[in-house]
């Protein structure tokens, strides 16, 4: 089998979606902090193959710009996520909200997705060029909701749309102006642009759908009220560079950062899961500040978005805790490059000893176990090794007692020397420890967590038998 690991590997992924004719071209790359570390290209744009300059429209990508933008504004002191968007948005206040005690959606519950307005895919896709004063007629025709807001997630473009005209409002100068100043110019992203003309060196790709054997292009949508939501055009090249950006925010070197464009915590605020999203995928999940959020049980945080586009399909996707990660670019409707991109970044990870979570406790955590398995065999109780509550929640004397009914059903203990294969000591945090020790007839399982004083003691002190080892 091809290890989806290995440029080779993630090479195949791709092959084989140009084998199952998923669309008429597709870019792809790997990054870590470092750079680009491997990139390719299938199909055909103009007649030529495509490559790491070609621009493809990223679509809902372009969400995590969106949202950069804001946060910028909000760090320059000219926006509060917690205020209303009629603050913004005036027309906003024509809106009749779904209950009487609902609040106006706040800045922060449209960047989450809780804005309580229903999901609108296909609809906002097609939204595009409207103007400012066709959206102001919009809202004050009415709008309706599926929730009250603040309350649930819900993809909602109509939302971001309306981000984009709080960007304008609170710096006084259009939405396209502030991006294209505050974080394209900056990071040097030169072949990003809302425009169809964007400077892209490898060209342009047309977006398509399929028709029975075969495509049919599309006329790009221009710029207007909903570039917010998914305006942008750029190439691999210039999205891992965005990618990295994101994700040097995480890394303690601060490889692949920026000075001055948008602090380091405010993108690791990005990069938090702020709404819960049930039921998406594999991992628990949620949404973020323009970019989703899922926690791997082996590989901690990643983040990503897709896009999806009338003639195009966009995805990123990279792990915080190494900077690995991946971009892919198609121009044909609903062709899911998420699927081979996710596959590669999972491969990556997995071949990436640095990739698996390794939570390291703190030295006084390990010094505690030796002093806490004493403890356990009988002898005193160090002075400062537990805090008060121990006592307070269960006397010792009453702790004993229970802990020789554990000892009594592991048939006693052994000492380590004679111990059998037991699982290895485990931390969920740097205050925590769980570890085991051998006894004629299973194993004493020892639980611990500490305080956060400094010195730290031992708060949480858990004995169980486990006679299924």
């Amino acid at each position: 089998m091809t290890d989806p690991a290995r440029p080779s590997g993630i090479d195949a992924l791709f092959d084989a979606r140009q084998a199952e004719r998923r669309a008429p071209s597709v870019v792809f790359a790997t990054f870590d902090h470092d750079g680009v570390t491997h990139h390719g290209a299938r199909g055909e744009v103009a007649g030529a193959l495509p490559g790491p300059h070609t621009a493809y429209r990223i679509a809902s990508c372009t969400k995590s710009f969106t949202a950069a933008a804001l946060l910028a504004l909000r760090d320059a002191g000219q926006l509060v996520l917690d205020a209303p968007v009629t603050d913004f948005v005036p027309a906003f206040a024509d809106v009749a909200l779904p209950t009487g005690d609902s609040p106006v959606p706040t800045v922060r519950m449209l960047m989450t997705m809780s804005g309580g307005l229903p999901t609108d895919d296909p609809w906002g896709d097609r939204q595009e060029s409207i103007t400012d004063d066709e959206l102001d007629a919009l809202l004050r025709r009415g709008l309706r909701f599926d929730s009250v807001p603040g309350t649930t997630f819900a993809y909602s473009n109509l939302g971001w749309a309306l981000l984009g005209r709080v960007v304008a409002s609170a710096a006084g100068r259009p939405y396209r102006e502030v991006v294209e100043q505050t974080l394209l110019g900056p990071l040097g992203l030169p072949s990003t642009g809302f425009e169809a003309d964007v400077p892209a060196t490898g060209g342009v790709a047309v977006g398509h759908r399929p028709v029975d054997d075969g495509w049919e292009p599309l006329p790009f949508s221009g710029p207007g009220a909903f570039s917010p939501i998914g305006g942008l055009f750029s190439t691999t090249t210039d999205l891992a560079r965005w990618a990295r950006w994101l994700s040097s925010a995480f890394d303690p070197e601060g490889r692949g950062d920026v000075d001055g464009v948008l602090s380091r915590a405010s993108r690791r605020e990005m990069q938090q899961l702020h709404r819960l999203v049930p039921g998406r995928g594999a991992h628990p999940s949620g949404y973020g500040f323009g970019l989703f959020v899922e926690e791997y049980p082996d590989f901690g945080t990643v983040v990503s978005h897709s896009g999806g586009y009338p003639g195009f399909s966009a995805h990123m996707r990279w792990q915080t805790a190494t900077g690995l990660g991946a971009v892919g670019l198609e121009n044909a409707t609903y062709a899911q490059v998420a699927v081979p991109v996710s596959r590669a970044l999972d491969g990556m990870m997995a071949d990436t000893a640095e990739a698996r979570v390794v939570v390291t406790p703190w030295p006084e955590t390990l010094a505690a176990m030796p002093l806490v398995e004493a403890v356990v065999r009988g002898r005193e109780v160090p002075s400062g090794l537990l805090s008060e509550n121990v006592e307070l929640d269960v006397p010792l004397v009453r702790r004993r007692a229970l802990w020789a009914r554990e000892l009594e059903a592991v048939g006693g203990l052994l000492d380590h020397d004679d111990a059998r294969d037991l699982p290895a000591a485990e931390s969920a945090t740097p205050s925590h420890r769980v570890w085991w020790l051998p006894g004629r007839r299973g194993a004493l399982r020892l639980e611990v967590r500490l305080t956060p004083e400094d010195p730290p003691r031992v708060q949480t002190l858990s004995v169980r038998a486990d006679t299924g080892r």
